[in-house]
């Protein structure tokens, strides 16, 4: 019987011996494991890197809406002022005292041997300062526009020269109280005199001086 003899036995041997070596099969998984956490860690980075330039546009956007907010907040409070600033103009216009009002209802209140000599107007005002808004403790103060008080006072010196000097001066005073315009803008019992001179003589006959004080209802603005 032949007997055959295999010469690559010893080196079959060692080359099944490699391939079955444990060490080679971990350093084929660690490669592996390497190649695939390199795969992660980028991916991850691009994910971070979009993310990134996400909030980048955000942030700008924002920063962009923030801009346009402060500008809208300034724009509003210009419109705020220039309104409050065209209400007070408008308000002055309609409230201001009107002097032509004044003679006109003068020259229609007539009283038999009463003469009107001089009128004094005596305007002044008084202005409120504007206060803050304030915060005290959980309560909050609204803040206070400044205000001005118009006072208004009316002198008119007359003469009566009627046959009795002086029986004229309370009928002309209680003309004025009824007549419509100085109804509507004198106080209450706005009307008082202030001043009665003695009988005095004169060419053609005796007369007395007297002062009527008109106080108007004071306006505020």
């Amino acid at each position: 019987m032949p007997i055959r003899i295999n010469l690559l036995t010893e080196a079959l041997a060692e080359d099944d011996l490699r391939r079955r070596d444990p060490v080679k099969r971990i350093a084929f998984a660690g490669a592996f494991l390497v190649a695939l956490s390199l795969v992660w860690y980028s991916s991850e980075w691009l994910n971070y890197k979009m993310a990134q330039n996400s909030l980048s546009q955000i942030q700008d956007q924002i920063q962009t809406h923030t801009n346009e907010f402060s500008r809208v907040q300034s724009d509003m409070k210009k419109l705020t002022d220039s309104q409050r600033r065209l209400s007070a103009l408008q308000q002055l216009s309609t409230n201001r005292f009107l002097q032509g009002n004044l003679l006109n209802s003068l020259q229609k209140i007539y009283v038999p041997n009463v003469q009107l000599i001089r009128i004094r107007l005596d305007q002044s005002y008084t202005v409120k300062a504007a206060a803050p808004a304030k915060t005290t403790g959980d309560e909050v103060a609204k803040a206070v526009p400044s205000t001005s008080t118009e006072k208004i006072t009316l002198f008119l010196d007359a003469k009566d020269s009627s046959s009795n000097p002086g029986d004229q001066v309370n009928r002309y005073k209680n003309s004025l109280e009824n007549f419509d315009y100085f109804k509507t803008n004198l106080q209450t019992n706005g009307i008082r005199l202030s001043n009665l001179s003695p009988a005095q003589s004169s060419a053609t006959k005796p007369f007395v001086m007297f002062t009527l004080e008109c106080r108007f209802t004071d306006k505020i603005r």
